[in-house]
Order: structure tokens, then C-alpha cells, then sequence
């Protein structure tokens, strides 16, 4: 596959000075690059900005889409070395969101010559509970969750949303993470949410060598503190800093939190 294919495939946008510092967001399931929209801009003046969409999510290629390769979250992590690999970016800072925090860590595991330093927002690397480990779900409530979704895509959308994005009185956030999610081709977002919901990479961030900021909201129901403790704790040398922000998703409830957040890590890297 051809480097214009490769932006193709992956609806690739850069922005930004090419001469800045790379800065790469990472969206998570059922999302795609527009949920970065508030925090995104704020670092275009400095930095070289890239956003893209996993295969499967907002303007990629669906006929890109492999069932085996993108089985396992190191499918998606092989896509986005290949798109730092065709932009000749290299070593970036990656940001990302849920279960790209996962995509990053293997990217940064494999490739460490690709990644200056992770941040992980709202990491999980197993989403199941497992002995010692409060993941945030039971067995028998992720299976309830991928049954509802192969019955009833669109109405698991409408109905989980609003439970993600975690401010009820800001029922705005919910409608437009659910309308993200209704964006995502459902077959392939029902195969995706087996490999973000069952997958268990607790044994990957053992592996990770690059500086890396952890980013926990203070009340998750998809990644509880307990979870981000544990990722903290198992990259060795890692910052973990518990936002204000409620919420899987900071980067629609509060962007400006995280954007200060940010700015910090990158003066620090």
C-alpha cells in the first residue's frame, strides 16, 4: 500500500507548522478525529497537528477494514506506524483517547522509535474484572453489552452515550457521542467493540519504555480510578494526574482542562 493510500485508508489531516513538534490524537471506540475538535486547534501554532480516523470510523476506508488484522487492537496499532511511516513523522507525541490509550501502548511497545511519549486519556487495558483487578465490568455485563449492541446498535447508542459521557446536565455531550457512534459503520463497530471489550493488554504496559502521562477523570464509569492506578503504576516512570473532569470523555466535557494539561506535559518532554 502506497503512503497516499495509507492517508486514505485512515482519512489522515495534518495541520500545524511543519517544522512543530508532532502532535498525533487518537480517537476512541465508536468515535472518530471530529471529537477532538476543542482541543485539537490549541496547539496548531506550534505544533505539527495529525488527526485521523481508525479503520471502520467517520471518513476512512470501510473497505479497508480486515477482519483478522483489526481483530486485535495490534491491527490498529500496525495502521498508525503506517501512517506516521507515510508522513516520515517520527518520534511523535501520542494522545490517546480510551481505547487508543491501548493502541498507543502497543505502538510504543513495538515502535519506540515512532513515539517521543504517550498520553493516555481514560486508559483500560481490560475492561473485564478479573481477579485482583476491578477492570469496571463483570463478564456477565460485557456480554449483556455486545448482545444489545447485535440486536440493537442504534438504540445501545442513544442509551449508553449519555452513561459515557457522565454530565446528565449536559445532555448535549450525550447526543453528540451518540451521534458519533450512529456514524460508525455497525458491523464493523460491533466487531470493534469485541476487540476493545475483551481485550486484556495488562501484560503490555510492562513493556513500555517511553515517558508517559496517564490521565484518569475523577468520576469514570468505562475506566475507574482503581483502573488508572494500576496503569500508572505498571509503566514504569509514568505521571498520573486525575482531572476535575467527569466523564469518559474530557476532550467534549473539558476541553479546557486538558488542553492545560497538556501544555504542561509537552513543555516537560
Amino acid at each position: 500500500m502506497s503512503g497516499d493510500d495509507v492517508l486514505r485508508r485512515n482519512n489522515v489531516h495534518v495541520t500545524g507548522p511543519a517544522s512543530g513538534p508532532p502532535l498525533v490524537f487518537a480517537h476512541g471506540f465508536g468515535c472518530d478525529q471530529g471529537l477532538w475538535r476543542l482541543v485539537a486547534p490549541a496547539f496548531e501554532a506550534t505544533h505539527r497537528v495529525v488527526l485521523f480516523d481508525h479503520v471502520g470510523a467517520g471518513g476512512s476506508d470501510l473497505s479497508a477494514y480486515d477482519p483478522v488484522r483489526h481483530g486485535r487492537l495490534e491491527g490498529y496499532a500496525q495502521d498508525v506506524a503506517e501512517v506516521l511511516e507515510a508522513l516520515d513523522l517520527g518520534p511523535v507525541v501520542f494522545v490517546g483517547h480510551s481505547v487508543s490509550a491501548m493502541v498507543g501502548v502497543l505502538l510504543a511497545a513495538e515502535r519506540p522509535e515512532l513515539v517521543e511519549s504517550l498520553v493516555l486519556v481514560g486508559p483500560n487495558p481490560r475492561y473485564v474484572d478479573d481477579e485482583g483487578y476491578r477492570g469496571g465490568f463483570s463478564a456477565e455485563e460485557i456480554d449483556e453489552l455486545l448482545a444489545t449492541m447485535d440486536v440493537n446498535y442504534l438504540g445501545w447508542s442513544r442509551g449508553l452515550a449519555p452513561v459515557i459521557t457522565g454530565v446528565p446536565e449536559r445532555p448535549e455531550l450525550g447526543q453528540e457521542l451518540a451521534d458519533s457512534f450512529c456514524r460508525t459503520d455497525p458491523a464493523i463497530a460491533r466487531r470493534f467493540a469485541r476487540t476493545t471489550f475483551l481485550s486484556d493488554n495488562r501484560g503490555d504496559l510492562h513493556r513500555v519504555r517511553t515517558p508517559t502521562l496517564v490521565l484518569q477523570c475523577s468520576d469514570d464509569v468505562i475506566a475507574p480510578l482503581s483502573v488508572g492506578t494500576f496503569v500508572h503504576e505498571s509503566i514504569a516512570g509514568s505521571e498520573l494526574v486525575v482531572l476535575r473532569a467527569r466523564g469518559h470523555c474530557p476532550n467534549l466535557s473539558a476541553p479546557d482542562e486538558l488542553v492545560d494539561v497538556l501544555r504542561r506535559h509537552l513543555g516537560a518532554v
